[in-house]
């Protein structure tokens, strides 16, 4: 093709909504032609891809893809393979990754879209089901960053008091601090502790992980605001499948950085990628997935504003999803 797609800067130097555009229908094109699995779903949808002129009418490939194909757009060896967490018996996504700069520009690019310079930080990671295993992009984007503050921090496994008596240390040096934690150690820190540290922030990603019961958002972030002593819990979304995060400040509200965009679709109807009004399944663009696919759809409900921002309501319940699963389980 004309279009290099390793012309990365073009991705992370979007500012409106046409160059948005314009760069995913050259993404897509691009893997169309180069992805072998999504090349055949879109044969199988009977989709010409020189007849998609709008971002709007470029199907989403389902996330299920990732744990059943080599979901891949590149000729090169990849130099990481990211694997996803999953319970016993299940089979993990495999997200194979031709260059690290890649995923390791979109983080620190979007860390500092919403938050500013992580090196004004003291980053703090509680995720002990993520330390646990190997193949976790999480951990890769925490160490750098973490990295990148250059003031202290690190990972913390289930050793609570030292995490405090560390935190408490940096609050008294007059720093920003980040404590970036699983959902279920979170919570579990704050049944043991009660924290009052000026300037910290606790963002919170990743769900139970089946260690506890399941509750709502908001249950979980007044849990956490009671013990850790903050007024709001802020969130990020990510997942093995993509390399770029939303983020929320907040009440479970999230936003993509430029190069990242959610629409919703009727779960009934996963092929209508117009639907716009209520709840619907996520779908996710994703322009830093240049070597893989940026068009994902996934398994996750929730609701769309007309500002862009989301939220996210749960896992949808198969025994609800009407429509296609061609090749899912080739």
């Amino acid at each position: 093709m004309s279009w290099n797609p390793v012309d990365i800067d073009r991705i992370f130097s979007i500012k409106d909504s046409e160059e948005f555009s314009e760069c995913a229908l050259d993404i897509f094109r691009f893997q169309a032609e180069n992805c072998p699995p999504y090349s055949e779903y879109l044969s199988c949808l009977d989709i010409v891809p020189e007849n998609i002129f709008s971002p709007e009418d470029i199907p989403y490939l389902p996330i299920e893809f990732f744990k059943s194909r080599k979901i891949y757009s590149s000729e090169i060896e990849p130099e990481i393979i990211f694997t996803s967490s999953g319970t016993t018996g299940t089979v993990s996504s495999r997200h194979y990754v031709a260059r690290l700069s890649v995923y390791r520009e979109s983080f620190i690019r979007g860390f500092e879209y919403f938050y500013g310079d992580p090196a004004d930080y003291v980053i703090f990671a509680l995720l002990p089901s993520y330390l646990e295993r190997k193949g976790s992009s999480l951990i890769l984007m925490a160490k750098d960053l973490i990295k990148a503050g250059n003031n202290g921090g690190g990972f913390y496994l289930n050793n609570y008091e030292e995490l405090i008596n560390h935190i408490e240390t940096a609050a008294g040096n007059d720093r920003k601090i980040l404590l970036l934690g699983v959902s279920y150690a979170l919570w579990d820190l704050a049944e043991k502790y009660k924290l009052n540290v000026p300037g910290l922030t606790v963002m919170e990603t990743g769900g139970m992980k089946g260690r506890r019961e399941e509750i709502t958002r908001e249950e979980l972030h007044g849990i956490l605001t009671g013990g850790l002593g903050v007024e709001k819990i802020h969130s990020e979304y990510g997942m093995t499948e993509l390399l770029s995060q939303a983020y929320s400040d907040g009440d479970g509200i999230f936003r993509c950085p430029p190069w990242m965009k959610i629409t919703v679709r009727d779960i009934y109807d996963p092929l209508d990628v117009n639907y716009r009004s209520g709840k619907g399944g996520i779908n996710i663009i994703d322009l830093a997935n240049i070597y893989s696919c940026s068009f994902i759809q996934t398994q996750d409900m929730g609701q769309l504003y007309s500002d862009g921002s989301f939220t996210v309501a749960g896992r949808i319940d198969n025994r609800d999803i009407r429509g296609c699963n061609l090749m899912v389980g080739e």
